[in-house]
């Protein structure tokens, strides 16, 4: 079923995002913000912030997608541009965060696959995944859908205190020497 509609799985579901969204979406995103390195901001982010995000994927006609399990919204994905310059324009970044308490129970998987057959209906090459390092969770979930590792930086970010690797995984949407057809 597509998201359009919502995949619904049992107690989950898989839909669009809405602008009503930001503040649950604060909610699991300002974990990792506040008490881990897996994103590099210090600051909670406020919900008026995180409805300005929003609005600037929907803007690049990009999908962000959330998971509900019963009602409550427990984790999302979404895409954004990965570089502003015009030549890269079919390459995209992707983002998933799942509430602590969610993982290890495949909601990962779902929702990712289903941000990736998102992104594979437009007219994309490229996705790539920056990863905070060490995070095996995630290295995991970006190998079991296909990504490959491309880049090490090391050292590169500072957060609780401690310097921070970053790598890089990428999943090719499309092949063929010519871009996709808009």
């Amino acid at each position: 079923m597509s998201t359009a509609a919502g995949q619904d799985t049992g107690f989950s579901m898989i839909r669009p995002v809405r602008p009503s969204d930001a503040e649950a979406i604060c909610r699991v995103y300002n974990h990792y913000v506040l008490h881990t390195i897996v994103s590099f901001e210090e600051e909670a982010v406020a919900p008026e912030e995180m409805a300005r995000r929003i609005e600037a994927v929907a803007a690049a006609g990009l999908p962000w997608l959330v998971l509900e399990e019963e009602a409550h919204l427990i984790g999302y994905a979404c895409a954004t541009p990965w570089k502003t310059r015009r030549g890269y324009r079919y390459a995209v970044e992707s983002s998933i965060y799942l509430e602590a308490s969610a993982g290890g129970k495949g909601h990962g998987s779902r929702l990712y696959a289903e941000l990736l057959a998102e992104l594979r209906r437009r007219p994309l090459r490229t996705v790539i995944g920056g990863i905070a390092l060490p995070n095996d969770a995630s290295v995991g979930l970006h190998e079991k859908l296909g990504f490959h590792k491309v880049a090490h930086f090391e050292r590169v970010g500072w957060k609780c205190d401690r310097w921070v690797d970053v790598g890089y995984w990428q999943l090719s949407l499309s092949e063929g020497e010519h871009p996709p057809e808009s």
